[in-house]
């Protein structure tokens, strides 16, 4: 296999997810907030859940807003095991 070949066999098996940047504080990290929308279980409306993730973010580019992908990795942390991979939609300035 080619370098190229194992790079996009290796992603299609991660898991990926889009979602706002709610913190860029802390040092190469981002907390990306993940929304979904689903049905309950019992009643049958559909609920917003949603989960925040810890996300590498390694030149530090993306910031408070911003719309971006991320993709599951390896694990870097103890609570970070996810990489951004591109931004989807920059924060609008207000």
């Amino acid at each position: 296999m080619t370098e190229a070949q194992t790079q996009t066999a290796q992603a299609k098996n991660t898991r990926t997810l889009v979602g706002r940047v709610v913190s860029d504080k802390r040092a190469k990290t981002v907390t990306v907030l993940v929304e979904r929308r689903a049905k309950h279980e019992l009643y049958g409306k559909i609920v917003a859940r949603s989960r925040k993730y810890h996300a590498h973010d390694e030149k530090g580019e993306y910031k408070m807003g911003d719309v971006v992908e991320i993709s599951e990795g390896r694990p870097i942390s103890k609570t970070k095991s996810w990489v951004v991979t591109r931004l989807v939609e920059k924060a609008e300035i207000v």
